[in-house]
Formats: C-alpha cells, sequence, structure tokens
C-alpha cells in the first residue's frame, strides 16, 4: 500500500473511512493494476477515471460483503460528492454486470447494473480476474462461476473478449 502522502493514500482513506479493512483496499489496488493494464497510450479509455474507480471500486465493502456492496458503495460515492462516472464504475462492476430485472430478482433496487463506457467495462473485467490480491483466468474465472446460468457467463467472457480489445495497439 502507499506511503502517506502518495497520490494513493487519498483513496485509501476513502476506503477506510467507509470501513474497508486492508484486504478490500489490497484487493482494489490489484484491480487497479490489472485495469491500468488495460489501457495502452492509444486506449480510448480515460486512465485517471479507470484508476480511480478500479481503486474504489469495492468502497461497498465497508458497508456489506453481499451482492448489493456494488449499490451501496455507489450509493456512498454519490454522499461523499464523488463524480457520477465514478460512482457508476462501483455500481456496475460486479462480474458483466446485472440488468433491472435481474437486480429485481435478486432483491436488488432495480436499476440497471450493466457495464456501459469504457471505463465501466475496464473496471469489470480486471475485478473478474482478480482474486483476492491474485490474478486468475478467465477460464478460472469462469469455472468459479460455475453456478451462475450460462447467459451471465458469457456476458463475463464477452466482457473479457472486449478488454483484450481494448489493450490491443
Amino acid at each position: 500500500m502507499p506511503e502517506p502522502g502518495h497520490p494513493d493514500s487519498w483513496f485509501d482513506q476513502i476506503l477506510a473511512d467507509a470501513g474497508c479493512g486492508r484486504r478490500v483496499i489490497a484487493h482494489c489496488h490489484a484491480v487497479r493494476s490489472m485495469a491500468l493494464s488495460f489501457c495502452d497510450p492509444s486506449s480510448v479509455a480515460d486512465r485517471d477515471l479507470v484508476n480511480a474507480g478500479a481503486l474504489l471500486h469495492d468502497i461497498g465493502r465497508g458497508v456489506t460483503h453481499s451482492l448489493n456492496h456494488a449499490q451501496a458503495g455507489a450509493d456512498h460515492c454519490r454522499e461523499i460528492w464523488l463524480p457520477e462516472g465514478m460512482a457508476r464504475i462501483v455500481e456496475r462492476h460486479t462480474g458483466a454486470g446485472l440488468t433491472a430485472d435481474e437486480c429485481t430478482l435478486l432483491r436488488l433496487l432495480p436499476r440497471s447494473c450493466v457495464p456501459m463506457t469504457v471505463e465501466e467495462k475496464i473496471v469489470a473485467g480486471a475485478d473478474n480476474l482478480v482474486r483476492g490480491i491474485n490474478t486468475v483466468s478467465i477460464y478460472g474465472r469462469l469455472e468459479s462461476a460455475r453456478s451462475l446460468n450460462r447467459k451471465v457467463k458469457r456476458r463475463i467472457y464477452r466482457l473479457w473478449l472486449e478488454n483484450e480489445q481494448f489493450s490491443r495497439p
């Protein structure tokens, strides 16, 4: 983790203030490293937004470790007046996203939580490839998602393919 005064320490403080522990913060740093690897110099992605969104993507884990952490985290980002682009990355990072109907079925607020922007897709895809602080392959990710329905697993795979395109010159 960064030293005090390092630019990332501001994000670490926001996460800690939201109730996130060291493991969550370390995971966010690992996801940020993965996400930035998809942003080559010619990328259309906003690197600063990817950096910030990846570092804050699990801020809702300070409140809950349930699936609701993404919506709770986005609400927290909005409450502390972070830019809407960051809040949406947080809200849309779970798996390959959830449609409003899927959210309703899971007893979440009926919001579309499917990543739409390049930055949202990059962070969601990077989070799929990091377990704790360790990198996993897309095949390992899909294997661990065995209980998910086929449509969701296809979305995760398609998101991975799209992110692979972002990192190509």
